[in-house]
């Protein structure tokens, strides 16, 4: 019986020693993630070129403030093709500052299209998205080339 009753003392002394819920003190600066707090707010995430001639200038602009109050760092941008080059500012943005993001899109591809930018910024773990449309204008006929004519029947095939 004094057996039973040690070891079942035991028991209890050792249930009661783990549910203790022991809460040590930790630093606020090591507990927190450190969160950047600098914001990248557009005046527009659209560039609309329009409809634009063959070979026009492809250059055009994003302007952006950063209304946080840290430094923001454009870490990366990149274009969803080839066809779409982006430029951004390599140095911090201080908090209150305006800067441009230019991108400049080959005008020598025909027809409609609708391109993306992906930045990579400390703002936030998400990208931005910038998107750049428009519509190229094929290039002039030369009145010089010759044209097929198209009266008159055509050959028969024996």
């Amino acid at each position: 019986m004094r057996k039973k009753l040690l070891i079942i003392s035991a028991i209890l002394l050792s249930v009661y020693s783990f549910a203790q819920d022991v809460k040590k003190e930790v630093p606020k600066t090591q507990n927190e993630k450190k969160v950047a707090k600098s914001t990248i707010d557009f005046e527009s995430k659209v560039v609309d070129y329009g409809v634009i001639e063959h070979n026009a200038d492809g250059a055009r602009k994003f302007v952006f403030t950063n209304n946080g109050t840290d430094p923001l760092i454009i870490k990366n941008a990149k274009g969803s093709c080839g066809c779409t080059v982006p430029t951004w500012p390599r140095e911090p943005i201080a908090p209150g500052e305006t800067a441009e993001i230019g991108v400049k899109y080959a005008t020598n591809r025909v027809g409609k299209f609708t391109k993306t930018i992906t930045l990579t910024t400390n703002a936030d773990k998400k990208p931005v998205i910038l998107t750049v449309k428009g519509e190229v204008n094929p290039p002039p006929k030369d009145a010089a080339a010759p044209e097929k004519k198209l009266d008159g029947a055509p050959l028969e095939k024996k």
